[in-house]
């Protein structure tokens, strides 16, 4: 009798199931590795790093969620003068808004402009966050970045009437097309005061009360923005003046000529021997030249306005010229 014989199925299966097992783990572990490994590099990097007080100071009026604290601080941001600061970041870093900061990718640094000028409080503040925002938006993975990338370009097309904002937008797509989206993120962040919710919510998960710091960049945005219209009203103004120092001087002109011929008459009866005709005509060309006396008066007024204007308006053209002294690294004046 022959002995018959059966597939092994019960150790087929069992060794399918075994490797099966084994390529979860596999997946699990990997999966758990790049789960931990920010936080391993970020846990190197504030190995033994203590913030500087300047540096608290800007994460503490930034109202920091300490999960973007921890980002700032693990770029080991750096305050620095323009002559240290023109070397780390190159053309202001980049930044086209009254931004002066720029952040090196991989963790390899934040270095922000130390401004001093008392007018522009709140500009490093609102650096500092805008380049934090970049440092987290570097952290997004894919799927992430998708999501908030569809966020911030609806409301770009469909919600951003900020015309500044959209001017400083239109030079990114000229200069950096790759990363425009990038500094959508940073600005929208830091500079739009209200969000659609969606938006809101995303950057709650960085700012306790994203306010302190959209009021930061509207403090010192004010400082240019109040002294540009007021240039622009003394302008319309000045124009105005002249238009109408001009006009005042043509009548001059005009008075002078029919003054000068009144008294040519006046002169020629006189000298006619024609008395009555020539004391007649003395009250019509007295009342000539005190009207023409008085436009010059008038005029003369209005040349000292003009000239006071244009000296205000020069003073806070220079104020203005100043402040962008102070955010610039080559301190060129700038042309008004």
């Amino acid at each position: 009798m022959k002995r018959r014989f059966y597939p092994l199925t019960n150790k087929g299966a069992a060794g399918i199931s075994f490797s099966g097992s084994l390529a979860v783990v596999l997946l699990l572990v990997v999966g758990l590795g790049f789960a931990f490994r920010q936080q391993l590099l970020d846990q190197i990097k504030l190995y033994n790093y203590v913030a500087p007080t300047a540096i608290v100071d800007l994460a503490n009026q930034n109202g920091l969620q300490p999960s973007a604290r921890k980002t700032f601080y693990v770029n080991h941001p750096l305050l620095q003068d323009k002559t240290t600061f023109t070397s780390a970041c190159p053309n202001g870093g980049g930044e086209k808004t009254i931004i002066l900061g720029c952040y090196h990718g991989n963790q390899n640094g934040i270095y922000l402009l130390q401004v001093s000028d008392n007018r522009l409080n709140g500009v490093t503040q609102v650096t500092a966050a805008h380049e934090i925002l970049h440092a987290e938006y570097d952290r997004l993975s894919g799927s992430e970045r998708k999501k908030i990338d569809a966020e911030i370009l609806d409301y770009y097309h469909n919600g951003l009437k900020d015309q500044r904002i959209i001017d400083t937008i239109e030079g990114y797509k000229k200069s950096e097309p790759k990363d425009v989206v990038n500094e959508m993120h940073s600005i929208f962040g830091t500079e739009i005061a209200s969000l659609p919710p969606a938006l809101e919510k995303y950057y709650q998960q960085y700012f306790i009360d994203r306010s302190k710091v959209t009021n930061y960049a509207a403090q010192y945005q004010n400082e240019f923005s109040t002294r540009q219209a007021t240039i622009k009203q003394d302008d319309a103004q000045l124009a105005t003046l002249k238009q109408r120092i001009e006009s005042g001087e043509s009548g001059l002109t005009a008075q002078q000529s029919q003054i000068n011929n009144r008294q040519q008459q006046l002169l020629a009866l006189r000298r006619s021997g024609d008395g009555a005709a020539y004391n007649a005509g003395v009250p019509g060309y007295n009342a000539a030249i005190d009207a023409y006396n008085g436009q010059v008066r008038q005029v003369q007024s209005l040349v000292a306005q003009y000239n006071q204007l244009v000296a205000a308006r020069n003073d806070i053209a220079a104020q203005i010229s100043e402040l962008s002294n102070a955010l610039s690294t080559t301190a060129a004046p700038i042309n008004q």
